[in-house]
């Protein structure tokens, strides 16, 4: 098990939310026949649930910093259904279709993130007025009907990356960027390596790089091949692109910018940030405003691909986006939550879901089961961290944690305590 850490690390939260994602992919694999792991249908889960994923990277920001939006769902509907009224009356072409969304979003979300941060009206409350009002802004602006997007809207969607180069079987451009991601990350490696080598600093095995390496390119060498061999005039879908952009950029602020320290600062505890010169209100602000931003995206992204907008798009979309953050490790409470984490989390659901379909369960027992799932999931961790037990994924990595890999429990520091390693943070980051 010492092995297995050195290899893969030490976020045994986020590891085993992977492993439980690949262990679902395997059952289901086995109970459908195959059918899980077709590339027809990896392409239609991505497809299917690329909008969801999309709102998961912004509501897992939203929750780290300790606040909850309910509106995104139906912020995702206005924006939907009043872009597609604009291009059809006002002649907009689909880029500048898509520019108006998300200016739109953004102004959506400054008038949310000006009752939460300036105001002080807690983030519920405010989103569920949010919900109540941009539900019917949807039927007001659209007249309960259905508006139909160009073509080219489609695209962003329900496209393809385009054929490319001879025939080979396979979409080349799939495998070409299949490939490069794959070097780019042992490239990565290799420099980040000689960087420490230079400096002194002490590094790991060589051993266990390459073995981790190996694995990593596997993997993305298998899911390239998956996408590109699917049915004649499919591959790896533009949503999918837009989302794999998505995670890096959201992944790097999160974890190498100061407003993402700053997010993980207030949502740990706000008192002790702003003793840290950390301003909590603009940072409320911003995620605020960037959940609406990502909520418009994913509203235009479901339009594209259902071909139209209509009255009932947005309905659920926040519960499936919440369930999809906390499944992927978030705290309740705030000051934890990982980008990453959070696709993982929406891939379980996603996951679930489709296998349940391919087996014929019925819409009502599928419902059941995704609420038990996110019920027990969530409740056996708070359990277990409550009598200082591993938590569900710490069961799973016991031996990667010292004393057995359970979740150590401590009394919460003051504002005081916690200032000055915050404080460190913040001037490290600066």
């Amino acid at each position: 098990m010492d092995k297995v850490k050195k290899i893969f690390g030490g976020d045994t939260r986020q590891l085993g939310m992977i492993f439980a994602l690949v262990a679902l992919i395997i059952f289901f694999q086995i109970w459908t026949a195959g059918l899980t792991l077709t590339p027809d249908n990896v392409i239609n889960i991505f497809q299917q649930n690329s909008y969801i994923l999309v709102l998961a990277i912004g509501m897992v920001l939203v929750i780290i910093a300790g606040h909850i939006d309910l509106s995104v769902g139906s912020v995702a509907a206005f924006v939907g259904i009043s872009v597609a009224i604009a291009m059809r009356d006002w002649g907009l072409s689909w880029w500048l279709g898509i520019l108006f969304g998300l200016a739109l979003g953004a102004l959506v979300g400054a008038w949310q993130g000006l009752w939460t941060a300036y105001v002080g009206i807690p983030a519920f409350i405010v989103t569920l007025s949010g919900m109540l009002l941009f539900r019917g802004a949807n039927q007001y602006v659209g007249k309960s009907n259905s508006v139909p997007v160009s073509d080219d809207f489609q695209v962003i969607g329900g496209g393809y990356l385009p054929e490319v180069g001879p025939n080979t079987g396979y979409n080349n451009l799939t495998v070409l960027l299949g490939l490069l991601l794959a070097a780019g990350i042992v490239y990565g490696a290799l420099r980040s390596r000689r960087a420490l080598v230079k400096l002194g600093a002490e590094v790991e095995d060589a051993w266990v790089m390459w073995v981790r390496l190996a694995l990593i390119c596997a993997a993305i060498i298998a899911a390239t091949l998956l996408f590109g061999s699917g049915r004649p005039g499919t591959s790896f879908p533009v949503a999918g692109m837009i989302l794999a952009v998505l995670v890096l950029l959201y992944g790097f602020i999160s974890n190498r910018t100061v407003i993402g320290r700053h997010i993980y600062a207030v949502g740990g505890n706000r008192h002790a940030a702003e003793l840290s010169g950390v301003k909590s209100k603009k940072v409320n602000f911003l995620v605020m405003m960037n959940m609406s931003i990502l909520a418009a995206l994913a509203g235009m992204i479901f339009v594209a691909r259902s071909t139209a907008s209509g009255p009932a798009d947005g309905v659920g979309w926040e519960l499936d986006a919440i369930a999809a953050v906390f499944i992927g490790g978030a705290a309740v409470t705030g000051g934890v939550g990982t980008v990453v984490g959070s696709i993982v989390g929406g891939l379980v659901m996603a996951v679930l879901n489709n296998g349940l379909q391919l087996k014929g369960i019925g819409a009502d027992a599928t419902q059941m089961i995704k609420g038990l799932v996110l019920l027990v999931a969530v409740a056996f961790d708070v359990y277990n961290k409550s009598q200082g037990r591993a938590s569900l994924i710490g069961l799973l990595m016991r031996n990667a944690r010292g004393r057995g890999g359970g979740d150590d429990v401590t009394p919460p520091p003051s504002a005081e305590t916690e200032t000055a390693p915050i404080n460190e943070s913040i001037r490290q980051s600066s």
